[in-house]
């Protein structure tokens, strides 16, 4: 962006003339300027690039992303970007974008963006990494800048990958944040929804659209963004992650061939933030894009448990106390969780009948750390969901609507969990508001690298394990080459 970003007033104009002072005029310059990001941000960038990456291959496990890959066979296509575990496979660069993106969410194990407007009731607003790195990654391997091409270009493609995914992170939070929270209490998916602007915004850096393309791309782009939370514990709501990325891919492939839409898509009476959140917040979008970025400020939660995010602090708390008091299952008479409508709203299963459903179930998930200790990718498998100890254990646990909780507001996420064994002794604790993985307290990059290894285990060899992680380490130009070939090497799990 440039020094002097341009100023932002409420737009005025529907004729389909684009206002140079709108929203949309500041998200394409700021896209189209090309300036770097500061070193915080591309230091974090690392982090959510080799957390990202490891949950592409973590998706392999799920069904939702093998029916993805399979559709793919079958239709066939123009052989532009390798498939996902198609072994070299090219499929068309919208349909490689749609089963890399679904398979990043599958297991809602991406990282999160904050935001600490209490406006936002749920903190988090979306999943930022996902689009915009799918569409970048796609499109470098379309573009042959990787394993096509001689290596000793690495650093030029990872610069360029780098700048293009952190484009699109910042168009995609800068505008769920501006958005009135509105757009999520409706039940709109904001990763679905604001995750096609980010990877239309590294798509159209990709590319090196111009102003009037990257203008078009976004229009084109706000007809596209969907998703809606009855979607949540289901197939489709990884889809809306995956549809994101693809949309966004389609969206600026269409834009540099000249095809239109209104410049002005950001802004106005008809524009997507007026349609779909009833505006943006007064005075927000005068911050600009670019001025401070937010991957580093708020910044960027890295998940350390494939749920929703409000469910974490929950999750930490019993596990500190089945640990520390050495609880076994067995003992446990109930257990009490009481929380906000911030977490219970849309934390909304009772009693989860499957892995998706667990996701999204405090029962669930506090019964896996009750069983396990632990809740990683494999603790999800539908057959110890649906198994007779689990189903007992979640029917011993009660939540509780607290309104103490809510007298304190939504600008944190609060719980508290009760354990009562068969004994008579209660153990009980706060949830940590600085929860493990957000800004406050960030993972470690030995933790991220076992947060990695778990999503990877037997689908990466023990070589290119260390050049993945290598990525982490400023000082090396990144490895675009190893990213793109690991992903489509990588072997489909046994079922």
């Amino acid at each position: 962006m440039t020094d002097k970003p341009t100023p932002l007033m409420p737009p005025a104009a529907e004729s389909g003339v684009a206002d140079p002072a709108s929203v949309t005029a500041a998200c394409v310059a700021f896209i189209t300027a090309g300036a770097a990001a500061p070193a915080e941000a591309r230091r974090i960038g690392r982090r959510c690039l080799l957390d990202t990456l490891g949950l592409y291959l973590a998706g392999l496990h799920e069904p939702s992303t093998r029916i993805l890959i399979g559709l793919a066979r079958e239709d066939g296509g123009a052989a532009q970007a390798r498939l996902l575990a198609g072994g070299g496979l090219r499929v068309p660069a919208s349909t490689a974008a749609r089963v890399l993106g679904t398979s990043a969410h599958a297991h809602d194990f991406d990282d999160t963006q904050v935001s600490h407007d209490p406006a936002h009731v749920y903190g988090l607003l979306t999943h930022p990494s996902v689009p915009p790195l799918t569409a970048a990654l796609v499109l470098a391997d379309e573009a042959n800048e990787t394993a096509q091409t001689d290596r000793t270009d690495a650093g030029t493609a990872g610069a360029r990958l780098m700048h293009a995914f952190l484009t699109g992170f910042e168009v995609e939070c800068k505008i769920s944040e501006w958005l009135s929270a509105d757009h999520y209490l409706r039940g709109h998916h904001s990763s679905g929804t604001v995750g096609t602007f980010g990877a239309t915004a590294a798509a159209a850096c990709m590319l090196g659209l111009d102003a009037d393309q990257t203008r078009h791309a976004l229009g084109i782009a706000a007809s596209f963004a969907a998703g809606i939370r009855c979607n949540f514990g289901t197939m489709t709501k990884p889809l809306h992650v995956g549809r994101a990325a693809e949309n966004g891919v389609l969206a600026a492939r269409l834009a540099a061939r000249g095809y239109t839409a209104d410049p002005a898509a950001l802004d106005g009476r008809w524009g997507f933030p007026a349609v779909l959140a009833g505006g943006f917040t007064p005075g927000k979008p005068e911050a600009g894009f670019g001025r401070t970025w937010t991957i580093v400020d708020p910044g960027v939660s890295i998940k350390p448990y494939p749920s929703g995010i409000l469910t974490h602090q929950t999750m930490d708390a019993a596990r500190a106390l089945v640990i520390e008091a050495d609880i076994r299952p067995e003992t446990i008479e109930r257990i009490d969780l009481y929380a906000g409508d911030n977490i219970l709203n849309p934390i909304r299963y009772p009693i989860a009948a499957n892995g998706l459903q667990a996701k999204f179930s405090l029962p669930a998930l506090v019964a896996m750390i009750a069983l396990y200790r632990d809740a990683t990718i494999h603790e999800f498998d539908d057959a110890i969901i649906t198994s007779a100890p689990f189903q007992a254990m979640q029917r011993r646990i009660t939540t509780h609507r607290d309104e103490a909780i809510n007298a304190q507001g939504f600008d944190l996420i609060r719980s508290r969990v009760r354990i009562t064994r068969t004994d008579g002794r209660v153990f009980e604790r706060d949830a940590d508001v600085r929860y493990r993985g957000g800004p406050l307290k960030p993972m470690t990059d030995d933790e991220l690298i076992m947060k990695f290894d778990g999503c990877t285990r037997g689908l990466v060899s023990a070589e290119r394990r260390a050049l993945l992680i290598a990525l982490l380490d400023p000082a090396r130009p990144l490895d675009v080459a190893t990213i793109l070939d690991t992903l489509a090497d990588a072997p489909l799990p046994v079922a």
